[in-house]
This record gives C-alpha cells, structure tokens and sequence, in this order.
C-alpha cells in the first residue's frame, strides 16, 4: 500500500495500540503527526520514522484540539487520515462511581473523538475525501461488567461513527470503528496486576479470566489492529462506511 502523499494524524499515537498503527502507517508511506498528552513521549516515538512529528494534545479540551490541529495542518499539511485512538479505562462497579469517574470515561473516550473529528472533518468534506477511523471496543458492541462508563462512552463512539458516515457518504471520505478485544497492551497488563492484586489470583489466572471472552484464548496484538486500520486507509476499503468491525479473535457481539 502507498501512502505517500497522505497527512495522517493519530491521536495517542506515542504507545501501544496508537504506535503500532503509526509505525503501519509510516511504512506504508504517510505523513504522521503523533498527538499526545506526553509530548516529549510524541516526539521520541516520531523520530523513529522519517515525516513524522509530535504534538501535545489534550483530547477533552476543546482549546487544546483546536490549536493542535491548526499546529499539525500548518507543519504537516492538511489532514488526510485521522485515527482517534486516545483513551482510557478504568474499572469500579457500578455502585461506586460517581459523577466524576462518569465524566473522565466520557471526556477521553467519546467527547475526545467528537472533539477531533469535528476538527478535522469539515475540511475534508469541503476535499470530498480522507478518512476517520475512530478506535472503540468490543465493549462499545456489547460491554463488559464493572466498565459501565467506559463501555457507554465507546457504544457512543459507534454511534457517532455511523451518523458521520452517513452525514459524509455521497463523498469519498468514509467514517469508521474498530473494536478491538483485550490487546496486549500497557493498559490491560496494568489491568492484570490490578485484578490479581483484588482477587489474589496469580497474574496467569487473571490474564486467562480476560482471554476467556476471547474464542482464539488470547489476546489481540497490537499490530492486528494496525493492519486493520492500514486497510481502511487504502483505496479498496471505500465501499466500507459506517461499520464497526470486531478485531476479537471470533468473539460474537
């Protein structure tokens, strides 16, 4: 696949699932702005690929998106490519949140995809083309229990998927998600330790209690979603737009 001439901005771009998609996207030839809350973290992963730069973002403050997207469409041109790929989790049961765990789930995992899009979407539509790839969950299709925040703010996120999409679709610029299920990642061997840590399991028995959702009995790489966001980006994907697609190992929604 051939890239080149294509900006691509991807948001938590410096670790895990964001910087297996940069470095895919990167060798296929593109631009890439990495946007983060770390940025000396952005700019060590960026000078790992020619093109590439860092930028500091803060995905729920409006002011925040707002100058970084100006930054990156004055350095690196306009935005041809966005993966919304920042996020978070954290896990309570349901009686114990409160309003404030409620609004950071939402702030960093839905309101930060709303945010970025709306600053890159009405340019590409005034274009015609580009592409919007946002990354959900498997719990933004059916949710997982103790995340009742986290898996409403990802079914949000699909949802804002599939209206864009059909807002977008008489043009060349295609809306998508993509779900992944638990991926080998910082975040989930954090959530490892914490759940061995609560339940006095070994950290082998709670990996198993989260690959058990999983029918392959394993988790995602991320590189696994990095190929399926490349997809997206190429030429033949255009017929695909609106979907959520599960990177799950056969796991059914």
């Amino acid at each position: 696949m051939n890239l080149q001439d294509s900006h691509a901005v991807i948001t938590g771009g410096a670790t895990g699932i964001g910087l297996s998609i940069f470095h895919a996207l990167a060798d296929a030839g593109a631009r890439t702005s990495l946007l983060a809350r770390n940025l000396a973290r952005a700019e060590r992963a960026a000078g790992e690929k020619p093109g590439a730069r860092g930028f500091r973002i803060d995905v729920t403050q409006p002011e925040s998106v707002e100058a970084c997207f100006d930054e990156c469409v004055r350095v690196q041109g306009p935005v041809d490519i966005l993966v919304n790929n920042a996020g978070a989790v954290e896990t309570l049961p349901f009686h114990r949140m409160d309003a404030q765990h409620w609004r950071r789930m939402l702030d960093v995992n839905l309101t930060g995809v709303f945010l970025c899009a709306r600053a890159a979407y009405p340019a590409m539509l005034e274009r015609g083309k580009g592409r919007i790839i946002n990354i959900a969950s498997t719990a933004g299709l059916k949710g997982y229990a103790y995340t009742a925040a986290y898996a409403a703010a990802k079914h949000g996120v699909i949802g804002l998927t599939r209206s864009l999409a059909l807002e977008a679709a008489r043009t060349a610029l295609t809306v998508n998600a993509i779900c992944p299920g638990f991926t080998d990642t910082q975040m989930v061997r954090e959530g490892v330790q914490n759940i061995s840590a609560k339940t006095g399991r070994s950290a082998e028995q709670a990996l198993e209690e989260l690959v058990r959702h999983n029918p392959q009995k394993r988790l995602i790489s991320p590189e696994e979603v990095a190929q399926a966001v490349l997809w997206l980006c190429s030429p033949a994907s255009g017929a695909v737009n609106g979907q959520a697609i599960a990177i799950a190992g056969g796991e059914v929604m």
